[in-house]
């Protein structure tokens, strides 16, 4: 059977991670996988999480399942989390999922249900495993012009064109904040547009949320995801606690359907628990057990609120250290953008060329595309990477 198979395309990002591992330079720094490192360059457990899980081993009685749709605690703290008071829960469903990628699968199989062979439009560029889970469900992925790497800003003009001439039969991936790989994200202005043009074309809106509080704060990065579940009458969303728990090796993930009435949101529902008994069969708990008690626990959820703000502000500092040393050293103004944009990552508009030559002279790995992730940047040695940048460009 196998002599009928070739080798599937090799993930860049894992690629680029197996290339850092075995390369035997002391000084080699990551800023290709995309995690919280702290000053140690380390990715730590955050003191939230490692209450709730010593609660979880103290009060936890039994390891059976928890059933097909997950733990509904999670899944509802979740929901309250990003939807405030934006929108009736009565048209809300939701099931628990390996990950924002496991709650994205699920989103875009019941897109594929509804609407087989459909076209879903996603960002240029969009985080690498977009396009091919959407060939893989069965959708036609399609780009929408979204990112301008000379300007480092978003093509908000020619996005709209492409979004306007959208019909009923198109659907649309969203990134809620913190825009993967670009770090360029929408205003609060430009979501207004967004949220009139899908609901005038009838396009169906699905949102990945990944980096939620990872921008401006909780409540100001679910402006966007808000807006269109408060003016649309349906819509979808994936949620990642990856990030925002620093939960990445436990997958946890929600996939929301908003609907136009509760029997609709019964029939989502239905198909949702049916596309995970066929995926997974169940979610895994723990991660989702984790959440649910910090979201349960006055205290932990502040504690939790606190960790992440500094991290989303040692981020922040990193971005203007880095902007800065750039233009100390170049005399130029041209990264800036870096301190607007928001998240884990930036796009530095470098060329293959230059980004193998400080991948090669400087041991600094990044995507072939010069995505970075800022948080792997270890604040003591920016300098180097600014060196590194300038030196690649001259």
């Amino acid at each position: 059977m196998f002599e009928t198979l070739k080798k599937a395309p090799v993930d860049k990002i894992f690629k680029l991670l197996g290339e850092f591992r075995a390369d035997e330079r002391d000084e080699k720094i990551d800023l290709g996988i995309g995690v919280f490192k702290d000053k140690n360059k380390q990715t730590p457990i955050m003191r939230a999480v490692k209450k709730a899980e010593k609660q979880i081993f103290d009060e936890q009685t039994t390891k059976t399942y928890v059933g097909v749709s997950g733990n509904r605690g999670f899944c509802d703290s979740v929901s309250d989390l990003v939807f405030g008071d934006s929108v009736d829960k009565s048209a809300i469903r939701s099931v628990q999922a390996p990950g924002g990628t496991g709650s994205l699968w699920v989103l875009l199989t019941l897109i594929a249900r509804a609407r087989p062979n459909g076209k879903v439009y996603v960002s240029d560029p969009s985080w690498p495993n977009h396009w091919p889970m959407c060939e893989l469900a069965g959708l036609e992925p399609n780009f929408y012009p979204y990112f301008d790497a000379k300007t480092g800003k978003v093509k908000f003009e020619e996005m709209m064109a492409t979004l306007d001439g959208l019909t009923s039969d198109d659907s649309v991936l969203l990134h809620a904040c913190c825009h993967n790989p670009t770090g360029a994200n929408l205003t609060n202005e430009q979501w207004d547009i967004v949220a009139k043009s899908l609901k005038k074309t009838g396009a169906f809106a699905l949102v990945d949320s990944a980096y939620l509080g990872f921008g401006e704060g909780l409540e100001e990065d679910a402006y966007g995801l808000r807006k269109l579940a408060s003016e649309l009458d349906e819509m979808m969303l994936a949620f990642s606690a990856s990030k925002n728990f620093g939960l990445y090796r436990e997958r946890v993930g929600v996939a929301f359907c908003i609907t136009k009435n509760p029997e609709q949101a019964d029939i989502a529902f239905s198909q949702m628990g049916n596309i995970v008994r066929a995926s997974f069969s169940q979610p895994p708990d723990h991660g989702a057990e984790i959440v649910r008690v910090i979201m349960a626990d006055p205290a932990l959820r502040a504690e939790w609120e606190a960790e992440l703000k500094d991290m989303r502000e040692f981020i922040v500092r990193i971005r203007e250290k880095l902007a800065l040393a750039i233009r100390e050293r170049s005399n130029s103004s041209n990264f800036d953008f870096l301190t607007e944009h928001m998240g884990m990552f930036s796009l530095l508009g470098l060329s293959k060329e230059q980004v193998d030559k400080i991948k090669k002279e400087d041991a600094i790995y990044m995507l072939d595309d010069s995505r970075i992730s800022i948080a792997g940047i270890p604040e003591n040695e920016i300098g180097k990477v600014a060196d590194a940048i300038v030196s690649a460009l001259r």
